[in-house]
């Protein structure tokens, strides 16, 4: 017994050498980051299957009496009887953002690759007028974009509102400074005898890119893919700007019109910002370690 008791003695006393001052603030301090980063995530969750009364009632309800599924069946049900359509704003999000990943990719992999390897007089000058673009708002930047957008439309027919590609037009205008500059400062990673090589044994500087450069750059790539994809799903001014019509609306733009709606519902509001918010997040934890690579990468210099 008394040996058991050493013993027991022992585990304690090593725990409490181990368990410091230092370890419990920083696990206080953790706890609080992590509270205040997904107790938000979850009242949306848990809110979008509250009742009205359990919403706008003074006393908070952390938990909801019921799983109802009145909310999203309001959103996708057509038998509903204030069915929202919000798989067609859902849609529409998708054609928006996914191209203008796409496009964004594709063209500040080209002007990234140019600026990291190829030797053209203002250069930097390049360089430091994209990023400087960039340091404007969107806010600024949606007035004269608008105009100068409606007079070429204007001139050769085509209408600037209620047009998709004019809206991915706009996005890739938000989203291709940071995207060159991002790649740009990956490739520079890269050594540049392995291109070298590629050209000595018969490529051409785009097979260099496609075969050698491409392949070595993908966590760049997926971060870039990732950040043009998070602007455009969650767009909202430029959106509100440019479509008028419902069925073309995207998510963030259904979601302030149900905000505003005169007769308020909220937990239909908190059902739609769970399903805008759910692929944002998977895409996020699936992409991971792409994305960790991709914008640590660039930014030591090699």
């Amino acid at each position: 017994m008394a040996g058991k008791n050493v013993d027991r003695m022992t585990l304690i006393e090593h725990i409490a050498q181990s368990f410091t001052l230092s370890k419990l603030i920083f696990a206080i301090t953790l706890t609080f980051f992590l509270v205040s980063i997904l107790f938000p995530f979850y009242w949306m969750i848990s809110s979008s299957f509250k009742s009205y009364a359990e919403i706008g009632g003074r006393a908070p309800v952390y938990v909801p009496s019921a799983l109802r599924l009145d909310a999203f069946r309001e959103l996708f049900d057509p038998n509903y009887p204030q069915f929202q359509d919000f798989g067609r704003n859902i849609l529409n999000s998708v054609q928006v953002a996914v191209p203008t990943a796409l496009i964004a990719v594709v063209l500040s992999t080209l002007g990234a690759y140019a600026v990291a390897r190829l030797r053209f007089r203002g250069k930097n000058l390049f360089l430091n007028g994209i990023l400087l673009v960039y340091l404007f708002p969107a806010v600024l930047l949606i007035i004269p974009l608008f105009a100068m957008l409606a007079q070429i439309g204007a001139r050769l027919g085509f209408r600037v509102q209620d047009n998709f590609p004019v809206l991915i037009l706009t996005y890739l205008a938000q989203t291709l400074p940071v995207a060159l500059y991002m790649l740009s400062n990956y490739f520079r990673t890269i050594p540049a005898e392995i291109e070298q090589a590629g050209l000595i044994d018969g490529c051409s500087r785009m097979g260099v890119i496609w075969r050698i450069t491409l392949p070595l750059s993908i966590p760049a790539l997926v971060s870039v893919a990732i950040y043009t994809f998070m602007i455009a799903w969650n767009e909202f001014l430029y959106a509100l700007v440019f479509l008028n019509t419902r069925t073309m609306f995207t998510m963030p733009i259904k979601i302030n019109t149900l905000f505003n709606n005169p007769s308020p519902r909220p937990h239909v509001v908190m059902a739609a910002s769970t399903i805008m918010t759910i692929p944002v997040v998977i895409l996020f934890l699936a992409l991971e370690r792409f994305l960790e690579k991709g914008l640590t990468a660039g930014g030591v210099k090699g």
